[in-house]
């Protein structure tokens, strides 16, 4: 007789293979650097534009890497993609923690690729800060959808990126519709600036959110609710259903009362059960409304033109700020100035106007 599997919980841990102490992840990561070195870039490009995920990977990494020596064969990849790209539709998923955005994209995108669409999802992982690695790792979140063949799930720790939202996810999305993926969805952690930061790189942009945990008073935010194109109440199902069914009526209330959008859409609140799979399928067909609304009326086109334009700006800013402190005298004179604010011998605003200056006088 087979022994009895024991319960699952929350807090119990998958048994997995344990590293060697001997491990070194710094040698690991020269390794994995010398392997992509070795794969031209025509051969990566190539398998990629054919839909081979396994190059599509490789090509996602080589964007993310900090080295020098990648930054070219990057810039290459990127060049090669970019008149394959721009055919599909980019969703930004947001919410706080613990709302059910990795349920609901694994329901969502079952239900896509299921109608033989071809899906990627780029999960973006929050990133501890102390060892900078990530915590959740989504591909373990999202079980069911990265066995189907139509799937991509690409996680990415967010490190130390403004919002969450890992640096090279609008260079992803280029490589991802260049491999033929129709519907890209850019998770993000939910947190600080992340909303901002995914809502102008997408064409939609749904707020995913929980009711009787006091989580409907945290919509009401102007800023959140007025980038939503949708609202989801999640985890509309058993006890929780009337309170989905009550947040679902006050969030529609208050949109009534928000200016009319660019796009000429209304948005809306609707309730699901992601985990019962319940209310994906009206999910989608506002979806499909509102991209037929924008490209009709040319919203649509004027957004990716828009989004293009703050994508140039982003880029020559996140440069500038690179360049900045990777200058030697910067380096020096930063830890001189730190050093400075920390014996209360000067101000941040004096120290930053003085390492300003050395920038002028270059």
């Amino acid at each position: 007789m087979a022994a009895k599997k024991k319960k699952s919980g929350a807090l119990n841990e998958i048994g997995g293979v344990d590293a060697p102490s001997s491990l070194n992840t710094s040698s690991a990561k020269h390794i994995q650097q010398k392997r992509l070195q070795k794969i031209p870039v025509s051969e990566i490009v190539k398998g990629l534009l054919e839909g081979d995920k396994v190059m599509l990977s490789r090509a996602i990494t080589i964007i993310e890497s900090s080295s020098h020596k990648h930054q070219k064969q990057a810039q290459e990849i990127i060049e090669a993609c970019l008149p394959h790209s721009n055919k599909s539709v980019r969703i930004g998923i947001t919410g706080v923690p613990g709302a059910g955005k990795s349920t609901f994209i694994e329901s969502f995108g079952k239900m896509l690729t299921a109608m033989n669409h071809m899906v990627a999802v780029l999960a973006v992982d929050p990133s501890s800060s102390i060892s900078k690695g990530s915590i959740l790792g989504d591909k373990t979140r999202m079980e069911e959808l990265v066995k189907e063949e139509n799937a991509f799930i690409r996680p990415s720790s967010s490190g130390d990126s403004l919002g969450g939202v890992a640096k090279k996810t609008r260079e992803t999305i280029i490589l991802c519709e260049a491999a033929g993926f129709e519907t890209i969805i850019i998770e993000t952690v939910g947190v600080g600036q992340s909303e901002t930061a995914v809502h102008s790189m997408t064409d939609f942009f749904l707020l995913l959110k929980l009711a009787g945990a006091g989580d409907e008073l945290q919509g009401m935010k102007r800023g959140i609710v007025e980038m939503a194109d949708l609202i989801v109440i999640n985890k509309a199902d058993g006890d929780n259903l009337k309170a989905a069914r009550l947040a679902r009526t006050e969030f529609n209330r208050a949109l009534h009362l928000y200016p009319p959008k660019e796009s000429d859409w209304t948005p809306k609140a609707v309730s699901c059960s992601a985990m019962k799979n319940e209310g994906i399928t009206e999910i989608y067909e506002l979806i499909t409304n509102y991209i037929s609304l924008t490209k009709e009326n040319g919203f649509f086109e004027a957004r990716r033109r828009s989004q293009n334009k703050f994508w140039l700006l982003q880029t020559i800013e996140n440069q500038l700020k690179k360049n900045f402190y990777e200058r030697p005298d910067v380096k020096k004179e930063l830890e001189k100035q730190l050093q400075a604010i920390e014996k209360n011998e000067t101000t941040p605003f004096e120290a930053a106007a003085r390492l300003l200056a050395m920038q002028q006088d270059s």
